[in-house]
């Protein structure tokens, strides 16, 4: 069946029948293959349409995508990467239906985006707190955001912002002088939570723009308010790491901007507005999932340190929120 397919695949100029010969071959061999047994034909029909693809050109790659009604937006290795997971996921569904493993890792999965107060230049001891609170939650099932949350906190130790921070953020004096200080925040984000049932009902997880909101800001911030560091945030995605990871790109093309163009979009509201940059981090995901990302777990807090989240861990969503607790 194999080597049928290896002859019936098409010349690379004619994208439109890439998966045609394979599709064939499903008909005549129904039985899924196990989970991790490469030696199955279908690994090697999956592995003859990579080969076709890779040799495909950008203008031959959005066709094909056309062809499938999948996005056609994006630089050359998002769309590569798009066709390869739809295809993998077409052949390998049968198994998972056959396995009763159709469930997804998550219901939800929340994207945080602290701002903190900041100068020019800071110095090395500098302590940011958290002066923007939003969470942006995306439906998994419908891949779509959901609902959000948002509020501003009166910082304590360098209560006047510096003008520079102003200027980045979008975020007045007024704004932060008119909010309630951290605790009281947390303790309003952690009931928005549990009124979606996140962790009881749902599983979830959180997602952050690199490790610096969890394993920075919310950390120092919950030393400086004398809260214990929450439970519920002690993991959670990192998009860049599953960026790179994903679409095999360099670190360099993992900034936020850069994410949205190569996968053809634009960042949609005001730079450094921590919801918007909340809803465009979401955009992101909801990319990558749509074209075959599964969003692991990849990093934790471990001894006030970011860390990494092997790949073998097993797979876990976050605990229910709890109201903060102070420190003794």
């Amino acid at each position: 069946v194999a080597s049928q397919s290896i002859v019936l695949l098409p010349p690379v100029k004619k994208p439109t029948d890439i998966f045609t010969s394979c599709e064939k071959n499903e008909k005549q061999k129904p039985s899924s293959p196990k989970q991790g047994d490469f030696s199955d034909p279908v690994y090697k029909e999956i592995a003859v349409a990579n080969g076709a693809i890779n040799r495909m050109n950008r203008d031959e790659l959005r066709v094909k995508c056309a062809e499938l009604k999948l996005d056609t937006r994006g630089v050359k290795d998002v769309l590569r990467k798009r066709l390869k997971s739809y295809y993998k996921k077409q052949k390998l569904m049968h198994s998972a239906a056959a396995n009763g493993n159709t469930d997804t890792y998550f219901d939800y999965i929340c994207v945080v985006d602290f701002e903190a107060t900041c100068e020019e230049n800071n110095p090395p001891d500098y302590l940011h707190e958290i002066i923007e609170f939003p969470m942006v939650l995306i439906d998994i099932h419908t891949l779509e955001i959901v609902d959000s949350f948002q509020e501003y906190v009166k910082p304590v130790v360098n209560p006047q912002l510096s003008e520079f921070c102003v200027k980045l953020t979008g975020i007045t004096q007024k704004m932060v002088d008119e909010a309630e200080t951290f605790h009281q925040v947390l303790k309003r984000a952690v009931s928005w939570l549990q009124e979606k049932e996140l962790g009881t009902k749902y599983k979830y997880t959180f997602l952050t723009d690199g490790s610096w909101d969890m394993g920075k800001f919310l950390h120092t911030q919950c030393k400086l308010s004398s809260i214990r560091y929450p439970q519920f945030a002690r993991k959670w995605i990192n998009i860049r790491k599953s960026y790179r990871n994903f679409y095999k790109v360099p670190r360099t093309q993992t900034k936020l901007i850069c994410m949205l163009e190569n996968l053809g979009m634009q960042y949609d509201g005001r730079p450094h507005c921590g919801l918007d940059d909340s809803r465009n981090i979401a955009r992101i995901a909801i990319h990558m999932l749509k074209d075959g990302s599964q969003l692991r777990v990849n990093e934790c807090l471990h001894s006030g340190e970011p860390r990494s989240v092997p790949i073998s861990a097993p797979i876990e969503g976050a605990p229910a929120p709890q109201t903060p607790k102070k420190r003794d």
